[in-house]
């Protein structure tokens, strides 16, 4: 059985229903349980949240954070998380922003570097990993691979 299988079933178990905002991975988590059948019984939305404002305007991260920390951080990650679970009514919200490559590096955050906010009934847990530059689509699919792999651990 397949990660994202594991993760429906565990999320229809729970009845729960799931809500990603993504950036860097630009709806790769959402169409990954899109795959499984029965994913119409745990996803209702999801947003692709590509440019700043929209993380803003759509999910409601503070323009505050974005400015004081970065797109890619894990407190912009915590309130992806925490707004798309909040917009979507939905028990887990994921929240993904990253710099997948080749360009948009920083002294501090390298390419490769993706932040990851979790948020499972009201409670918000994020990560940080440093895949690399191992290529841009290499960089997108390790981090769906990853979320799959924490909601396994999370949802447990």
């Amino acid at each position: 059985m397949t990660l994202e299988e594991q993760v429906v079933n565990k999320l229809i178990e729970k009845n729960f229903h799931i809500s990603f905002a993504e950036s860097c991975t630009g709806g790769m988590c959402c169409g990954t349980i899109v795959n499984v059948p029965n994913a119409s019984r745990v996803l209702d939305m999801s947003f692709v949240t590509y440019a700043d404002y929209a993380k803003c305007k759509l999910i409601g991260v503070n323009e505050k954070t974005v400015a004081d920390f970065g797109v890619v951080s894990e407190q912009v990650a915590y309130e992806m998380a925490q707004g798309v679970a909040k917009t979507a009514n939905s028990e887990v919200g994921v929240g993904v922003t990253g710099i997948a490559g080749p360009t948009g590096a920083t002294e501090t955050k390298p390419v490769g570097m993706v932040c990851f906010g979790f948020c499972i009934n009201g409670k918000v847990t994020t990560v940080t990993k440093y895949f690399g530059n191992i290529g841009r689509n290499i960089v997108r699919k390790s981090s769906v691979d990853f979320v799959m792999t924490q909601l396994l651990k999370l949802l447990d």
